[in-house]
């Protein structure tokens, strides 16, 4: 079969490789539709990442496909059904998984493969993190299920409410993601965005207002003019992953407010924050990573059910054998690309055109 192998830093490949062999209770998926990612970009340009995968490997991690073949004892499942297989699994057993945080599991096992005609899924990704797409969900709708599992576990561990007020600092697709998921849950979002053609994006899946990222402005205090009493936001969302938006994501927030720092600078990365506004605001920063099968169902029903808004964040599609100029094409920004937010791959070929 054809895939796409990392080799490094930039190095993606696009090679032949064996269909992979599966064993009791593991799945041999047909690949349907793999989308790309901010966290697969991350890794295509650093060339690994230390938990979820190591060079050489067939690349990407979201995806949904058609089960092609049923290893021994699996019983939920069978060949033809329309399956999401998330990209990691829990033990349920460790310290961690028994304190109700899954994500952080001691054992959590992660799959990557998307990128290619075929996908082996372990069995305890079977067992527990994979779902049937109902008849009528396009297969790149339901592959968006991971990120936006990511994004509801960010929303409640912030203790986010109907009603609140919300700045969400980033507009790349898990910005744009926090921005829709929290208008559909009834806040008013604030988006902060750094270039023109992100402000109409922005709107578009739920912001009540923009404020754009400039020398000339002073940010913080743009945001903050815009809440009640200019005293900052009920909960802010750091989605960029730098030390400059992290402590301004502190400056926004109100006293007894929330921030979360979604985006995960690199290792050694540090920022500066006044400990005298956080002592005495009593306000609360917390960080939130990966997801847990709960906030992967509710995210795959907001997406079946059609309340998320999945084919706005579709803008590109392609085939299997364009992966590794779309991956080079991602570190550059042009005019061409300023709508970009996923790229749809088919890699059996199914769905371009549609």
């Amino acid at each position: 079969m054809q895939a796409a192998v990392l080799y490094g830093s930039e190095d993606l490949r696009l090679e032949r490789v064996p269909v992979p062999h599966i064993g009791p209770g593991e799945l041999l998926l047909h690949v349907g539709a793999a989308l790309t990612c901010g966290t697969d970009l991350k890794v295509y340009r650093r060339g690994y990442h230390a938990m979820m995968l190591k060079p050489p490997v067939v690349f990407g991690h979201e995806l949904a496909g058609v089960v092609a073949e049923v290893g021994a004892g699996v019983k939920k499942f069978h060949v033809g059904d329309r399956v999401l297989p998330l990209n990691s699994a829990p033990c349920d057993a460790c310290y961690f998984c028994k304190q109700g945080q899954q994500n952080l599991c001691e054992d959590l096992i992660f799959n990557n493969g998307a990128y290619a005609q075929y996908m082996r899924v372990p069995a305890r990704i079977v067992e527990k993190n994979t779902l049937k797409i109902p008849d009528g969900v396009p297969l790149e709708y339901a592959a968006m299920t991971e990120p936006l599992a990511c994004v509801i576990r960010g929303l409640e561990e912030s203790s986010a409410r109907a009603g609140d007020t919300m700045v969400v600092i980033g507009a790349g697709p898990i910005g744009l993601m926090f921005l829709h998921a929290a208008q559909l849950s009834g806040m008013r979002v604030i988006a902060v965005v750094k270039r023109e053609d992100q402000i109409a994006t922005a709107r578009r899946f739920g912001a009540a207002e923009v404020v754009r990222i400039s020398s000339a402005v002073d940010t913080v205090a743009s945001v903050r003019a815009l809440t009640g009493n200019s005293r900052g936001a009920d909960v802010v969302i750091e989605a960029v992953a730098h030390p400059a938006t992290w402590e301004w994501a502190v400056g926004m927030v109100r006293k007894g407010g929330v921030v979360n720092f979604f985006g995960g600078p690199p290792s050694g990365t540090v920022v500066g924050l006044d400990t005298n506004r956080l002592h005495y605001g009593d306000i609360t920063l917390k960080a939130s990573f990966h997801l847990t099968p709960a906030t992967a169902r509710t995210a795959f029903r907001l997406i079946a059910d059609g309340k998320f808004k999945a084919a706005g964040f579709i803008t590109r599609k392609a085939l299997l054998e364009e992966v590794p100029a779309v991956f080079a094409s991602m570190m550059t920004r042009n005019a061409e690309k300023l709508h970009d937010i996923k790229t749809a791959i088919f890699p059996n070929g199914h769905g371009i055109g549609q």
